[in-house]
């Protein structure tokens, strides 16, 4: 299977992928997109998207809007994890749930991992809950700590594991 990794790809035409996964997109994740483009990652193999990822540079004193970082969130990126100063985040990461299990993920993370320290920048961040998310971020030297609460991509309220990766 040939996957092509997408930048920037038209915004409705991501609304609609968006809507039949997991409803309308948050406003968070369309600020990201429309400052720049760029941060909107879609995978796709001949027609059909199979994921997507939204990402964004951070620090770990503010956020990209520049609204100070939660105490707790700060202590475990800079005490516990190591990570001090800009960052790019992983901000949201889905891959279609019959495509999991053959590869892709993988796939995907040699291909930000690549693209994030080509840019120079020093830290990966990924806040994730889901089992297969963790394992592989495990699997690939991620470092983790856990007990940052966050609405999640369902806008579910929960506690995140945080994970870091210094490239």
């Amino acid at each position: 299977m040939d996957i092509l990794f997408t930048h920037g790809v038209d915004l409705e035409s991501f609304k609609k992928y968006y809507q039949v996964i997991f409803g309308k997109v948050g406003d968070t994740e369309l600020d990201i997109i429309k400052e720049n483009p760029d941060h909107l990652i879609t995978f796709h193999s001949e027609d059909a998207i199979l994921g997507h990822c939204i990402w964004h540079d951070s620090n770990t004193r503010s956020h990209p809007n520049g609204a100070p970082r939660d105490d707790k969130d700060r202590q475990i990126l800079e005490d516990e994890l190591g990570v001090i100063g800009d960052f790019t985040e992983l901000h949201e990461l889905w891959i279609e749930e019959e495509k999991r299990g053959r590869g892709l993920g993988t796939f995907f993370f040699d291909y930000f991992e690549n693209m994030v320290e080509s840019r120079g920048i020093r830290y990966i961040v990924y806040y994730a809950d889901h089992p297969a998310a963790l394992s592989i971020c495990r699997k690939r030297g991620y470092r983790e700590s856990y007990g940052v609460e966050l609405d999640g991509i369902t806008g579910e309220g929960g506690v995140f594991y945080v994970l870091a990766k210094e490239l």
